[in-house]
């Protein structure tokens, strides 16, 4: 596994090249968001490990420039710790979000479980094949034959759908749980494990993004639906 770390502290970046080292990982690191991009596109790494206040351009910037094309997993490292920033990074498409200072054995855990989840390590292959979606685990494919189900006269419009490894794993769970509600809690602890991290309104985030990708209206959702004050079903 390719691990590019990119953070203007230099001891930072040596103690973190060296954990990662020793756990088998290749590394690559860079100071800035301009050399991180240029290494990221050169040597295509499996995870990006990202600072957020960089010279000149944030990681906010390179995280979003990355997530135009790519899902590569993104961790963000920082000393913004609040609610806010935190929501911010995933709503940027971070996977997970660690405040400095942090211990090296959290990061090594945080950096599995994500890598984990983005590998489809979940224990689960069975797809989910319905009239207007087909979501396959195996391949990590993901096709939308129409923005609703199929109606007379309606014409074919299949597409495939580019979704983040978490995007992939919620959408999955939850269509093969039909009809089921789940709480946020009971999501994070399902699709994000219970060694993640992270807030609950990250599964609103999510879940927002996926609305965006198969809901013919996002504000009016039909397919992702919210049971209030419990959590969040779909409906096939």
């Amino acid at each position: 596994m390719k691990i590019l770390i990119v953070d203007d502290e230099p001891t930072l970046l040596e103690t973190v090249e060296t954990k990662l080292r020793r756990e088998g990982y290749t590394t690559f690191s860079a100071d800035s968001a301009e050399e991180g991009m240029r290494i990221y596109r050169l040597v295509k790494p499996d995870l990006l490990l990202l600072d957020v206040m960089l010279p000149n351009r944030s990681g906010y910037d390179l995280c979003r420039a990355i997530r135009k094309t790519a899902a590569t997993p993104i961790i963000f490292l920082t000393a913004r710790a609040s609610e806010e920033d935190r929501v911010a990074g995933l709503e940027m498409g971070a996977d997970d979000y660690v405040v400095k200072p942090f211990s090296l054995a959290e990061l090594s855990a945080r950096v599995k479980s994500v890598l984990r989840r983005s590998s489809g390590d979940q224990g689960v292959e069975d797809p989910v094949d319905l009239s207007w979606l087909r979501i396959d685990p195996k391949t990590h494919e993901v096709w939308l034959t129409r923005l609703s189900p199929p109606s007379v006269g309606s014409g074919d419009a299949r597409a495939s759908l580019s979704l983040s490894p978490k995007e992939f794993a919620l959408l999955h769970f939850l269509a093969r749980n039909a009809g089921q509600v789940f709480s946020r809690e009971a999501l994070l602890d399902r699709v994000w494990g219970q060694d993640a991290y992270v807030s609950p309104r990250t599964v609103d985030v999510h879940v927002r993004w996926l609305r965006e990708h198969i809901e013919d209206e996002p504000s009016l959702p039909r397919h992702i639906v919210t049971v209030r004050g419990v959590g969040y079903k779909f409906v096939a």
